[in-house]
């Protein structure tokens, strides 16, 4: 029992280390917190959607639920319900609409920042807070950035590599189908993230690890590399990765006396 425990134990580790890596760095954008003539003080977020991938690619999108409830005030409570392991748990925060002309766009304002407040209590984008101070130049007349402020190097995810043409890929699949025939290599990150997903519900299917276990390991160990924690973005390199994680996470399973009697 101890050894099914310290591993489930590792699986939401790992899910918890997945959902709060670095985002790639064309998802961050940055918008002026304070202007000072020519000079604005770069404010760090990411867009609601990349919050929805994220959540898709390390749970999938059966294992996150999204409520909202508008009060009084026109702000907006979300309450963000993920499944990480075999547990259901809950977090909540508030939004507050913007001041866009149009109360349409106030109130779906409201609505992404609810979810991205609450996204952060799982710990997604939360090192976004964590930046230091960055001044960087800024045209008031176009209001944007004459130039891109940077990111250090800790809050910035790694991209995939792209494939090397003179190597002939291993004939070995991320994840196999129900019957057992071999298939090649994924040709991309999507197709990737599906066999992935695939497998991850069939291993939960069996009993042999909670939902979301398989996916949780291989991007956590794609990250840990060096990877980004976006499956669908994963090349050559990552997807070697893949296919070698999840063979080491089926072995795993099989050499734990546990999870061979719960299939």
């Amino acid at each position: 029992m101890a050894d099914h425990t310290e591993t489930h134990e590792s699986d939401v580790m790992a899910i918890r280390r997945a959902l709060s890596a670095p985002f790639d760095d064309t998802e961050v954008k940055f918008k002026p917190q304070a202007v000072k003539g020519s000079r604005a003080l770069a404010l760090a977020y990411v867009d609601v959607r990349a919050i929805m991938d994220r959540l898709d690619n390390v749970l999938g999108v059966e294992n996150w639920q999204d409520r909202y409830q508008l009060l009084p005030d026109n702000s907006v409570m979300c309450r963000l319900r993920l499944r990480i392991g075999d547990r259901w748990i809950t977090k909540a925060d508030v939004g507050g609409p913007s001041e866009q002309p149009d109360g349409g766009d106030r109130l779906k304002a409201a609505f992404s920042d609810a979810l991205k407040r609450a996204a952060v209590k799982f710990g997604i984008g939360r090192y976004l807070y964590r930046l230091p101070q960055q001044w960087a130049d800024y045209d008031p007349q176009k209001r944007q950035f004459s130039s891109p402020p940077r990111l250090p190097d800790w809050a910035v995810a790694k991209a995939a590599k792209a494939p090397r043409p003179a190597r002939e890929p291993r004939p070995e699949p991320a994840a196999e189908p129900a019957n057992g025939r071999k298939i090649g290599l994924p040709a991309n990150g999507t197709e990737l993230h599906r066999r992935l997903r695939e497998a991850d519900s069939d291993l939960a299917a069996k009993g042999l690890c909670p939902v979301g276990s398989l996916l949780a390991h291989v991007t956590q160990a794609g990250v840990k590399a060096g990877f980004g924690a976006d499956l669908n973005q994963w090349a050559g390199p990552a997807i070697e990765l893949a296919v070698a994680e999840t063979r080491a996470f089926k072995s795993r399973l099989a050499s734990t006396p546990e999870t061979k009697t719960a299939a």
